[in-house]
């Protein structure tokens, strides 16, 4: 028996140790960069067909930066040189207190991981613009994941562009919906998103919001950058 309590001190009091440098060490890579994109890449004005601010607030990650000094320099670096793009915000609407904010971004390669193999995307030569949707919570600014992004462009009865965003993350734009644009050329445009709920276990403040999917339309001017 005095083995056995021995034992037990020795216990009680390792394991305080032993979480202390488990928190040390889950602290030590808790930092976080952040970088502010350039300016617009294409230029035009837009029109959104809900209420909605401009700003690009909604990129914050819901104040995911943990304290370290922003280094984009070194973040592009680590990020096997990628940089922050210059976009342009197409237009903005509020659904059941989600922000939805359409963006044209200056085109890019990405990556497509199916979870086993990767595949290469390059825009094409005709590409005209990335279109970048964001989806947040209107009050927070925290990002709303785990839903579904269908983009249609209209150019009178034509319909230019009709396809499924891709879910995306980016150091810079965080979770979005994106997929490359190609349009005839310079004009108004109306773009519409279909936005399907979240699938998605949820918190009770969300139990009554985004139970059915949602369109948007915005109206926007875009010509070829010079």
């Amino acid at each position: 028996m005095n083995t056995l309590a021995r034992l037990r001190g020795v216990l009680r009091c390792a394991a305080p140790l032993t979480l202390a440098a488990v928190l040390a060490a889950g602290c030590g890579s808790a930092a976080a960069t952040s970088s502010t994109a350039a300016g617009p890449a294409v230029t035009g004005t837009a029109t959104a067909a809900a209420g909605g601010s401009g700003d690009m607030s909604g990129m914050d990650m819901g104040g995911m930066d943990m304290g370290a000094t922003p280094d984009p320099a070194g973040s592009a670096a680590s990020a096997g040189g990628a940089a922050a793009v210059p976009t342009q915000v197409l237009g903005t609407a509020v659904w059941q207190g989600m922000k939805i904010t359409a963006d044209a971004m200056t085109p890019a390669p990405f990556l497509i991981y199916n979870g086993t193999s990767m595949q290469d995307v390059t825009p094409p030569k005709n590409v005209s613009f990335h279109l970048m949707v964001t989806l947040n919570d209107a009050q927070t600014n925290v990002v709303i994941p785990y839903a579904s992004v269908w983009g249609t462009i209209k150019d009178g009865s034509k319909t230019p562009f009709d396809e499924s965003l891709w879910p995306m993350i980016s150091r810079y734009m965080g979770p979005h919906y994106g997929n490359d644009v190609v349009l005839p050329g310079a004009g108004t445009y109306q773009l519409t998103l279909l936005v399907s709920p979240p699938v998605s276990a949820r918190h009770v403040e969300y139990k009554d919001v985004w139970l059915k999917p949602h369109k948007v339309t915005f109206t926007f001017h875009w010509h070829p950058a010079s």
